[in-house]
């Protein structure tokens, strides 16, 4: 299976299985379909994917890290749907639609997001043929992933904060963005039981993926095309946010982005099947949404 097939099946899995989520008939109906609209908005599931892909390579079933992968996907959104908000970055459009407060309005926003977190965990905490001990692996490396020294703090540093130096700036990318992937990466290890050295391999080269994921991102956020990046270019500007091209320029944050792609894929080298890991690291280089 090649990396386009790969990706896809992984992307359908996912689809599949989120779709199944908040479906029931409840007399708050409206929460259910507030959170729909965002977890069932498309985007890259680049997340989830690192997730399973890692089970496989792990030697297990990845379908079996699904609840795993998707929890994370769950966590994930409801940061994208509070970091939207008027309080935070005040963002009319995601992955080209209106952002969840334009069409839900603001509190019950903040209440599909707040739902959307514990709701992550019980997707752990229920899922099928992983034992208690997998299952207390996997909910501590997301909570410290998401938590209060994990992403939260990345949010605080890039609202509260007025970073505007080099090493302030790499602190917010890696708490904000870096952590979680890397902790998609780790929850498919822990779902496949791998081994300690290729676990840490893995957590390297997310985090490598993840610093170069956020560059490309600020790169696109000034020369991105606003109907392909699916959310209003030069936001960052707009709100006085300092980002590493106002620091460095596109020319030099872009190759960054190329030293982090050749850094995540030394990270896996050794590894016998690394090759869709490496497609992902060179797709990230050029990516244009």
């Amino acid at each position: 299976m090649d990396y386009t097939e790969r990706y896809t099946a992984y992307q359908e899995a996912i689809e599949s299985y989120l779709d199944r989520l908040f479906t029931q008939d409840r007399s708050y109906s409206k929460l259910y379909e507030a959170i729909r609209y965002s977890l069932l908005s498309g985007g890259k599931r680049i997340r989830p994917v690192l997730t399973l892909e890692f089970a496989r390579l792990g030697g297990t079933d990845w379908h079996l890290a699904l609840p795993y992968a998707c929890a994370l996907e769950l966590v994930h959104n409801y940061s994208l749907i509070h970091d939207d908000l008027p309080c935070m970055d005040n963002d009319d459009l995601r992955r080209g639609r209106p952002t969840n407060h334009k069409v839900y309005g603001e509190a019950l926003a903040v209440l599909a997001g707040d739902a959307l977190q514990p709701e992550a965990f019980r997707l752990i905490a229920q899922a099928p043929m992983m034992t208690a001990e997998n299952k207390v692996q996997a909910i501590r490396v997301l909570a410290d992933a998401c938590g209060a020294d994990g992403m939260v703090a990345g949010q605080v540093l890039d609202t509260v904060y007025d970073i505007r130096d080099e090493a302030g700036l790499r602190e917010v990318n890696r708490l904000k963005t870096g952590v979680m992937i890397a902790a998609a990466a780790e929850l498919g290890c822990i779902a496949a039981k791998m081994p300690p050295t290729m676990r840490m391999q893995a957590v390297q080269y997310a985090q490598y993926l993840g610093w170069g994921f956020q560059l490309r991102d600020d790169i696109l956020d000034v020369t991105g095309d606003e109907s392909t990046f699916g959310k209003p270019i030069g936001s960052d500007q707009a709100s006085g946010k300092v980002t590493y091209v106002d620091l460095k320029g596109v020319e030099a944050c872009q190759k960054k982005v190329e030293n982090c792609s050749v850094r995540a894929k030394a990270a896996v080298s050794g590894w016998g099947d690394h090759g869709f890991l490496w497609q992902l690291a060179d797709q990230m280089v050029s990516r244009i949404k």
